[in-house]
């Protein structure tokens, strides 16, 4: 797992505990959550081609799927599984 090696490397290599004190101090953090539409955003987006957004220079690239006909909202919450 990249975060215990990068724990592990820190402990161990001194050198690297300065660059890493330096690259934290660059860090700017972008808050994501704030955006009340962010999940639908999200979720949009990680459909190749993005769910709803056109591309329409994309369809030269490459093949795309068929659209899917249906639904084209976003379901909000989650579903239980059967019980």
């Amino acid at each position: 797992n990249a975060a215990g090696t990068g724990a592990r490397i820190a402990l161990l290599d001194r050198s690297a505990r300065r660059e890493i004190a330096a690259l934290v101090r660059r860090i700017e953090k972008v808050e994501t959550a704030v955006e009340p539409r962010f999940q639908e955003h999200f979720v949009a987006a990680m459909a190749i081609p993005h769910g709803h957004a056109p591309f329409p220079h994309l369809a030269r690239a490459v093949r795309l799927p068929a659209a899917p006909s249906g639904r084209t909202t976003v379901r909000r919450g989650r579903r239980r599984a059967p019980s």
